[in-house]
């Protein structure tokens, strides 16, 4: 069975005193997503937007990743297929908002 579907996304940030926010919609079609990211530049740092940029819109796909696992999870559950995996985060360790 073939299957091909087109998911839209659209990345919004914004940037003011040193700290960038991230907003990622996800339309599916069917269901309608929202991550946020956040990322502050360390007050002895040089300010390079691009670098808060990419830390904010990592933080904000990551946080949509987890908001789609749950769904998956969910739907999961409602068909009888136990999930495998219990973690919602991809990585152990990962910092979602280092404030320095």
């Amino acid at each position: 069975m073939s299957h091909t579907i087109e998911w839209k996304t659209r990345v919004y940030l914004f940037e003011e005193s040193r700290t960038t926010k991230v907003r990622v919609e996800l339309d599916t079609g069917t269901t309608r997503l929202t991550g946020h990211g956040t990322a502050h530049c360390n007050p002895v740092d040089e300010d390079v937007p691009e670098i808060g940029d990419e830390l904010a819109a990592a933080r904000a796909l990551e946080d949509l990743a987890a908001q789609l696992k749950r769904f998956a999870y969910g739907d999961m559950v409602r068909i009888g297929a136990a999930p495998r995996e219990v973690s919602l985060m991809p990585y152990s360790g990962w910092m979602n908002d280092a404030v320095g």
